[in-house]
């Protein structure tokens, strides 16, 4: 898995807003958390820091928009998987883009689930408890959840609510990531682990071992193309 960031630099053409958004992704990846300041931002795209206020009201609200679009990019990522006739390929494929996202953006990923201190400059909208709960959040994790129906509507696994299973998913994916991204997992061993991961996955879900083999390769070979130059995937 390729590991460098994908988060983009701010577009000179774009306006105040969405160059201060960029730029806190950007910087976000490149300096950490505590690099995330008024002054370190309106910086990076040649402002004074009139430009937050005057856009977001402060910090909290540029927080707030790098947040939602972090989401956003992240569930874009994982919906760009192309649909085949192999749900099961199609479902490792989108969590194979989830850990290729999330191993380029490990800083945004800590931020997404709560795992920096970043949160301490803001404060979630009512009735949410984590970013997952804004409406970005939920539309990201319902890639997964439409992903699962696929597959539970082919028979490829036992009849079962979409979402628990789509949990169980994430739960394993979401392991496996963090012990990556601080070096539990030798890079060198990364693959081996994931795809008998998925594999294990799966066939406990109730796909049969030979037909998750073969969607396991199909996926492969989907990512493998995808990473191509020109490709369109980012």
């Amino acid at each position: 898995m390729s590991t460098m960031p994908s988060t983009s630099s701010p577009d000179a053409a774009a306006g105040p807003r969405d160059r201060l958004v960029a730029a806190a992704l950007t910087v976000l990846e490149r300096d950490g958390p505590a690099a995330i300041q008024a002054r370190t931002l309106a910086r990076e795209i040649d402002a004074s820091t009139m430009a937050v206020y005057t856009n977001f009201g402060g910090m909290p609200g540029l927080i707030d928009a790098m947040l939602r679009e972090g989401l956003t990019r992240f569930a874009d990522r994982v919906r760009g998987v192309a649909h085949t006739d192999d749900p099961m390929a199609d479902l490792i494929a989108g969590g194979l883009a989830y850990g290729e996202f999330a191993l380029q953006n490990p800083q945004l990923y800590r931020v997404l689930f709560g795992l920096s201190d970043l949160g301490r400059a803001y404060q979630l909208p009512p009735g949410a408890t984590t970013p997952w709960d804004l409406a970005e959040g939920e539309d990201a994790l319902s890639v997964m959840v439409d992903a699962v129906e696929r597959v539970i509507a082919a028979g490829r696994i036992r009849p079962q609510e979409p979402r628990p299973a789509a949990s169980q998913i994430l739960s394993a994916t979401h392991g496996f990531v963090l012990l990556a991204m601080t070096g539990f997992i030798d890079a060198d061993d990364a693959q081996q682990v994931m795809t008998s991961l998925a594999v294990h996955l799966v066939v406990g879900l109730g796909d049969s071992r030979r037909r998750a083999e073969r969607s396991l390769a199909a996926a492969l070979d989907a990512r493998a193309e995808a990473a191509k130059p020109g490709s369109g995937d980012p």
